[in-house]
């Protein structure tokens, strides 16, 4: 299928694939889709084109497979008829196309907002309806799914600047490859890219255009290598693949690629080391509400072309469960190593996912690994299960401690003992062979930044905010906290004394419902117990103007996500961080000194 993707003219796409049906209705939809069928079936067998900037990058591809997902589902035919490269033209063409073949709805991802208008004006006038992804153009639509691009950009740049600094380089000359200077998606990604190197030493060269070409992208790259710059960032999958190619080829390990979209070639070259870090975006859910949008559209329902924000997730070499400065290593244990991983307590799911990735990599390994936690947040029981290590002389302990201070004594003791310390999630003030966690003030930044945007929707610029956190101690979601309320300096927003519920679910739910009866416009949790009694309080509270933002990932969150009691959650890779754990335990006992290194593992902001 993808040859013919790559050969075939839009007309000839557009007639294969009716040709071939697709999306047509199966029998076997599960009963929830079934109603939805029914529905769609009612709006007249609608067929609706799905036009992306080209029919090639794996971004495209992944978010045709979402809107084929969706089309299944609402038995509707979607037709994949996008061009074989990016093109202004052909692109008008394919619109066109659709117009002539009866087409009930077109969704689009523009190559340029202004391009594309009178052709989609026209389809319009006809009767069509248009929903954007991705990308809009400069015309109204009933609805639009896409990235906040400049807050994604913005993010990029701010990974390049902390690898940079962690590398001690705060000047020096910056590379950027775009697509085109009229693919607005793109513009929006560089203009957050440059707005966050607004204040530092150092300088950002002009930008070079190769159209999301992988080979013209590197091009260009290698260009900006011969310049001697520091970074390179690329603005979507061609440009970043391009980019990593050619800080690839240069054999260089010190410029710091960074750049947008995922794609195997991406994620292979970030494991090998020679980019960063992508900006990964959800394109299957794009595609996958874009259909259920024009669905909606066709029916009959107005949606007062609503812009819905899919999301962005920041993909490391952490987050790929492998590190760059690793990349190639292999650890192997010269005996069954007793490791003993003990967290803040053995309830909440974010524990219980790292040990999983702790014992995934124990077994692969050949270790053993004993999940002895205490069965709540409690300093006394932390410092007795590292005691209780000691005693019964495991070679090394992975620890998330509750507090900087309170254990400290014991993880010396255990070190004067010839235990090896490795830290999770949360560091103590005694320093251990390696440190694998979030980095808590930047999620936490995002996680205010994240309620801002909501209130703003709502119309909403001032108001009292209040935070559910766990304690004063521990330093994990104090950085949280800390990083949210930085988010709303400057802002009209109040933000409230904080409440502490001690992580505890039905404790944070009280706080919040006391935050509530004073009218708050938002709350933020700071941990998974502290998000869950915030979303239930919400929940119990019948008013769905408060804005809650919360950490962690869980049943429970994800299921006041959808029902719509909470916007979003900081989730974490606590699999990342046990599995990485269990192997620094290992190096270390094998001899290799890891220097009391941090590496962040990563956070996602995931909505509904």
């Amino acid at each position: 299928m993808k040859k013919k993707l790559l050969s075939l003219l839009c007309g000839a796409t557009m007639l294969a694939a009716a040709l071939t049906g697709c999306g047509s209705q199966n029998a076997d939809t599960p009963a929830a889709a079934q109603g939805e069928t029914q529905e769609a079936g009612s709006t007249g067998d609608a067929k609706i084109a799905l036009i992306t900037m080209d029919s090639i990058d794996q971004h495209w591809i992944s978010l045709n497979e979402g809107a084929q997902k969706a089309a299944g589902e609402l038995g509707v035919e979607v037709t994949f008829m996008s061009p074989n490269t990016k093109d202004d033209a052909q692109q008008i063409e394919c619109v066109n196309n659709a117009v002539a073949g009866g087409y009930k709805a077109i969704i689009v991802a523009a190559n340029g907002p202004d391009a594309i208008s009178s052709a989609l004006k026209e389809a319009i006038d006809t009767g069509i309806k248009v929903v954007y992804v991705d990308s809009p153009a400069n015309v109204d639509a009933e609805a639009t799914f896409s990235t906040d691009n400049v807050a994604a950009g913005t993010t990029a740049g701010e990974e390049m600047i902390k690898a940079l600094d962690a590398k001690g380089i705060t000047s020096g000359d910056i590379g950027i490859v775009n697509v085109n200077a009229a693919t607005q998606s793109t513009v929006d990604r560089e203009n957050g890219f440059r707005k966050a190197f607004e204040g530092t030493g150092f300088n950002l060269l002009e930008t070079q255009y190769g159209e999301g070409d992988a080979a013209k992208s590197q091009e260009i790259a290698q260009n900006y290598i011969t310049q001697k710059v520091v970074g390179i960032f690329g603005c979507n999958e061609g440009s970043t693949t391009g980019t990593g190619n050619a800080i690839k080829a240069s054999g260089s390990s010190d410029i710091v690629g960074v750049g947008f979209d995922k794609s195997d070639a991406i994620q292979g070259l970030i494991t090998d080391g020679y980019l960063l870090c992508t900006m990964a975006q959800n394109p299957d859910v794009m595609g996958y509400e874009g259909v259920k949008a024009a669905v909606a559209a066709i029916g009959g329902e107005s949606l007062g072309g609503k812009v819905t924000d899919t999301g962005v997730s920041v993909i490391n070499a952490a987050a790929l469960g492998g590190s760059a400065a690793a990349a190639g290593d292999t650890v192997t244990a010269s005996k069954a190593w007793k490791i003993a991983l003990i967290t803040m307590d053995s309830i909440d799911q974010h524990w219980v996912t790292l040990n999983e990735g702790a014992q995934a990599k124990a077994k692969e390994l050949g270790v053993e690994v004993t999940f002895m936690s205490p069965n709540t947040k409690d300093d006394a029981q932390q410092i007795e299960c590292v005691n209780n290590a000691v005693a019964g002389k495991y070679d090394a302990i992975i620890v998330a401690a509750n507090g900087p201070d309170a254990i400290s004594s014991a993880l010396k003791e255990a070190i004067d003992a010839g235990i090896k310390v490795v830290y999770v999630d949360s560091p103590a003030n005694v320093d251990a062979e390696a440190t694998f966690s979030t980095d808590n003030v930047a999620a936490g930044t995002t996680a205010g930044e994240e309620m801002i945007k909501a209130l703003d929707a709502k119309g909403i610029t001032s108001g009292d905010i209040g935070i559910v956190n766990v304690n004063a101690a521990t330093q994990s979601t104090v950085d949280r906290e800390n990083g949210f309320r930085k988010a709303f300096e400057g802002t009209g927003f109040n933000l409230l004394e904080t409440q502490y519920g001690e992580g505890d679910a039905a404790k944070s739910q009280e706080i919040a419902q006391n935050y509530i009866t004073q009218n708050v416009v938002g709350i933020f949790g700071c941990n998974e117990g502290s998000t869950t009694g915030t979303g239930n309080a919400i929940k119990a509270s019948g008013n769905s103007d408060i804005v809650g933002v919360g950490f962690d990932k869980s049943d429970a969150i994800m299921n006041l996500i959808g029902d719509g009691h909470l916007l979003c959650t900081m989730a974490q890779n606590p699999d990342v961080m046990g599995s990485m754990g269990v192997e620094a335990c290992v190096k270390a006992l094998e001899g290799e000194t890891l220097g009391g290194k941090v590496e962040d593992t990563g956070v996602s902001v995931l909505t509904k």
